[in-house]
């Protein structure tokens, strides 16, 4: 992973980390519209329209510059394509964060999640000094369990019906990974 502080950019071998842009909103409304992405992810709303990517985008850089989240398009080096999202919260205090994603569904099955969460957790540890970086998936949706085991992610638990989704509560399969296990992986 190569970071690049003046362009807020990460870049892994077929992947570039990009800050979003207010044009990336129709093919982010196209992702996030769609209902099997809506199924997987728990602050979605549905349906999702242009302008809810263009007000979710439009916090993004005081987020960033306040270090409170850290969130990153998603591109392909070669072709600048938009494959989804992947983000980190920070909690400054405890020296932890949340880490999370989505991808559109042409781009599923494809190691584009697991590199860029890879990539962000080695953000989190070698650029931000976390101690932690944690995720959780829903239970029915073991492929996102599997990005983060493939990243040195360990599993810590089940989180039994802890969020509602559409009016069901959800059991939440939690993964971790410290610093000082990342520098063994």
């Amino acid at each position: 992973m190569r970071y690049d502080i003046a362009e807020n950019t990460l870049e892994t071998e077929r992947l570039l980390l990009r800050p979003f842009r207010l044009e990336d909103a129709e093919a982010v409304a196209v992702f996030c519209d769609s209902e099997p992405v809506y199924r997987r992810t728990l602050n979605l709303p549905h349906p999702y329209t242009a302008d809810c990517a263009r007000r979710w985008i439009g916090g993004h850089a005081e987020n960033f510059r306040s270090g409170r989240f850290y969130e990153y398009a998603v591109t392909g080096r070669a072709d600048g394509c938009l494959y989804g999202c992947v983000g980190l919260s920070h909690d400054a205090a405890h020296h932890n964060g949340e880490l999370g994603y989505w991808f559109g569904e042409p781009h599923w099955g494809q190691g584009y999640a697991t590199e860029a969460a890879a990539a962000l957790i080695d953000f989190a540890f070698s650029v931000k000094d976390y101690h932690r970086v944690y995720a959780g998936h829903f239970a029915g949706n073991p492929a996102s369990g599997r990005v983060m085991q493939k990243c040195g992610m360990r599993f810590e638990g089940i989180q039994r019906e802890h969020v509602c989704k559409d009016g069901a509560y959800v059991d939440v399969v939690c993964y971790a990974i410290l610093k000082q296990e990342w520098r063994g992986v």
